[in-house]
């Protein structure tokens, strides 16, 4: 008896959801990114603070602060913070962050 034999190529969809559910992962880590980074950043009146911006594209993840000054705030080791203010804060911030960050990401698409 003949008949026919299936072949079944689910690459295509296991990337498409796994993608998916980066791309997810990635949006919220940089909400989470941005959140964590507000606690520490240098604040006078909050101008550098409401200028933080988390933003996503496919699978990239971007945060940015958008003041003249922000570049210099943020590499200025020299200038003086309030308690628990910080220069280098989100660079900081990241680093403390990425052990919890993978391990997020490593969860939200089952690995």
């Amino acid at each position: 008896m003949s008949g026919f034999h299936w072949k079944v190529d689910r690459r295509a969809l296991a990337s498409a959801i796994v993608r998916k559910k980066c791309g997810t992962a990635v949006a919220d880590l940089t909400d989470h990114l941005l959140e964590a980074a507000n606690r520490t950043v240098p604040i006078e009146e909050g101008t550098l603070q409401n200028s933080g911006r988390a933003t996503t594209k496919g699978l990239k993840g971007v945060v940015s602060y958008n003041t003249p000054y922000a570049c210099r705030q943020h590499e200025e080791m020299g200038y003086r913070h309030d308690s628990g203010r910080r220069a280098k804060w989100l660079e900081m911030t990241f680093k403390e962050e990425q052990p919890r960050a993978l391990a997020y990401l490593a969860k939200r698409i089952d690995l």
